[in-house]
């Protein structure tokens, strides 16, 4: 059973950077892709990025490609998404999830984490 614990949310400036943590475990993790989503209220679960465990492989969505990274540390389990210069759409609550289908929309994961809550102010 793999589990995923998501950390570094919090309150962060307009224009200013966040790194967000994924923190797996279980024994099957290094199987999959692991993809990050979040979601504004009122709004669907949105794709922002995925990144192969074992080949390091990354996808990212129009909406961060050129501010956005997505890596991995292997050794401590830990998958981090990073976006700079970001704006009120960034006011979300953020998810990691394993991929066992389609990287890009939400059907395709099967495991979510609890999500992490990310504030912007002006």
């Amino acid at each position: 059973q793999v589990q995923l614990v998501e950390s570094g949310g919090g309150l962060v400036q307009t224009g200013g950077s966040l790194r967000l943590s994924c923190t797996a475990s279980g024994p099957t993790i290094s199987n999959y892709k692991l993809g990050w989503f979040r979601q504004a209220p009122g709004k669907e679960r949105e794709f922002l990025a995925a990144i192969g465990w074992s080949g390091g492989a990354t996808y990212r969505a129009d909406s961060v490609r050129g501010r956005g990274t997505i890596t991995r540390d292997g050794a401590k389990n830990t998958v981090y998404l990073n976006l700079r210069s970001v704006g009120g759409e960034a006011a979300a609550v953020y998810y990691c999830a394993t991929a066992e289908g389609s990287l890009y929309w939400e059907a395709g994961y099967n495991c979510w984490g609890q999500g992490t809550q990310v504030t912007v102010s002006p």
